[in-house]
């Protein structure tokens, strides 16, 4: 048996990622979908298989000549691209005598190849086209007999036969060597003309009817994501001697938060995972999803309450984690009513924070952090005091701040911020939509900005939460017991423990405003406008508890910041 994949495509529909990569190379769940291609005609016994190449065609002679694949597989590069009829012709000398499979590169399926292969073996026709009912691609005429007698276009200008059904090509044909006598002698066509001018002369293109399956022509971002979703989530769900079909995995979009990434939750047989889609990765810099899969890896072998990646495929930009249900720190604390249980409540998430910090920095590497490897002057003068000043400042509230005035001040803060600072691995987004609750433990989400850090910051961004809105005592009593808890094991100064919280509270505050009002603003999030009264009333008192002196224009600013702005 041989076969061929046509794989010569550019793959436009896919812009602008085709540019740098080949469709056929594209990922799902780590593999390439040629290389699923390539593995499912081996398991059917192929001996010989054949791939026309065209665009970016270097890329995957690479490939394949380092995949390592049990049975020859052999390039056969187009210069210029000869169409799916010229594509076919042209492999004439190589198929010689055998009947052989032609399979396009751009689709996903689960289609049985070997009931397809000896359903031609069993005819006398040169042509089994597969064909099955997809709406939307619907334009094989199919008689009653069972044979193809017409190929509509996508204008429908081919009128339907009434007795005929009409169905869509799935990309997978079985052809004789007699298909050679009826081609022209022009080499580049059609194979679908091919297959008309066959159909016109009588009963020898024969539809292969399938249902119950999987399949998706990967034509497309948004078909290539479905099929993605579905192989990552197989991948995720499997286990010795359970078996899953494709089709039986049912993938739901998950409302986000601030971030532009998507999350789906995927099921089957009762059983779920959630799936991070961070959009596919071209470059081999590092990006969000590096981190996001080196740090979690590291944090769950710390043995810090994270979810567990389950699957991962880099360049689909896909992460499946173990489902942590639905319940977050945020709607467990609303349910408090006692203010003594809710800073309880608090106190467990500063023991977490604690060993957050003190072992998640133990054997972390600077290479996991995504943008930066810490918590630097730099960083806080541009991602947060800068931020505060473009976003909100000059962006939410169209004011035109004193930067020359507001400038030195940033510096004062950010050093005031790191001066005194417990150094361990910060989360540094850790607030109460950042924890879940299931089974009454604690776990870390949205870790992919982690970095070397000081715990103050962490411990700020908890308590300064504009999603809860604890009270001044609250947050004092929760600060104080994290100084108790760290002093049991470190030495630990008060008063510069406090002097880098506090800082850390403006700058958190900082962040929050910029961020609140980039999403509102830009993003066009409207939901997270509600939190910035609370935010510029936070970083009213908070601006009080610092030495104000040093910070004379800032003062001034933040005094005459309006809550209901």
């Amino acid at each position: 048996m041989k076969a061929l994949i046509l794989a010569a495509g550019f793959g436009t529909r896919l812009l602008p990622y085709t540019k740098t990569r080949p469709k056929p190379l594209f990922t799902l769940a780590g593999t390439t979908i040629l290389g699923i291609t390539i593995k499912r005609l081996i398991q059917i016994g192929c001996t010989e298989i054949f791939v026309n190449t065209h665009h970016l065609n270097g890329q995957i002679e690479a490939y394949i000549d380092q995949a390592g694949f049990s049975i020859p597989v052999q390039t056969i590069h187009e210069s210029r691209i000869l169409d799916t009829g010229g594509a076919i012709k042209n492999v004439k000398t190589f198929m010689g005598s055998s009947d052989f499979m032609v399979i396009n590169a751009d689709i996903a399926t689960d289609i049985d190849l070997e009931s397809v292969w000896q359903f031609h073996l069993a005819g006398n026709w040169p042509v089994t086209l597969v064909v099955h009912d997809r709406a939307e691609f619907n334009r094989v005429q199919v008689d009653p007999q069972g044979f193809v007698c017409a190929f509509s276009n996508q204008n429908g200008l081919t009128p339907n036969v009434p007795e005929n059904r009409c169905l869509a090509f799935t990309g997978i044909q079985v052809l004789s060597p007699k298909i050679f006598d009826y081609m022209p002698e022009k080499s580049v066509f059609s194979s679908i003309d091919l297959y008309q001018s066959l159909a016109d002369q009588g009963p020898l293109v024969k539809a292969h009817v399938v249902d119950n399956h999987f399949w998706e022509d990967i034509g497309t971002l948004a078909a290539y994501e479905r099929v993605a979703l579905c192989h990552l989530a197989l991948k995720a769900f499997e286990a010795p001697g359970r078996r899953i079909v494709l089709r039986d995995i049912e993938i739901r979009p998950i409302c986000g938060d601030g971030s532009d990434r998507k999350w789906f939750r995927a099921f089957w047989n009762g059983k779920s995972v959630v799936i991070c889609s961070h959009g596919i990765s071209t470059n081999d810099n590092i990006c969000e999803i590096d981190s996001f899969m080196a740090l979690g890896d590291h944090l769950k072998s710390r043995n810090l309450p994270v979810p567990g990646i389950v699957a991962r495929d880099r360049f689909s930009g896909l992460v499946a984690l173990e489902d942590l249900g639905d319940c977050h720190f945020e709607s467990m604390v609303a349910s408090k009513t006692n203010g003594t249980q809710r800073v309880h409540s608090y106190f467990q998430v500063v023991d977490r924070l604690i060993g957050f910090s003190t072992r998640g920095i133990q054997g972390f590497e600077p290479e996991m952090a995504f943008q930066t490897p810490c918590y630097s002057k730099d960083l806080i003068l541009e991602k947060e005091c800068g931020y505060f000043a473009e976003a909100f400042l000059k962006g939410f509230l169209n004011q035109n701040p004193p930067m020359e005035l507001l400038v030195p001040e940033f510096n004062y803060l950010a050093d005031k911020a790191l001066d005194g600072g417990v150094m361990g691995l910060m989360h540094r987004d850790f607030q109460s939509r950042n924890l879940m609750v299931k089974n009454h433990e604690l776990f870390f989400i949205d870790f992919q900005s982690a970095r070397q850090g000081p715990l103050q910051y962490d411990l700020a961004s908890l308590l300064i939460d504009p999603y809860v809105g604890l009270d001044d005592g609250e947050r004092d009593e929760i600060m104080d017991y994290c100084i108790t808890a760290l002093s049991s094991t470190m030495a630990i100064n008060r008063a510069s423990f406090v002097s880098s919280y506090r800082h850390c509270c403006i700058t958190r505050n900082f962040q929050i405003l910029g961020a609140f009002s980039y999403l509102g603003m830009v993003k066009k999030k409207k939901r997270f406008l509600q939190y910035i009264p609370l935010a510029v009333s936070t970083l009213k008192k908070g601006i009080t508890r610092i030495d104000t002196e040093n910070v004379p224009a800032l003062n001034t600013l933040v005094e005459k910041l309006q809550c209901g702005q």
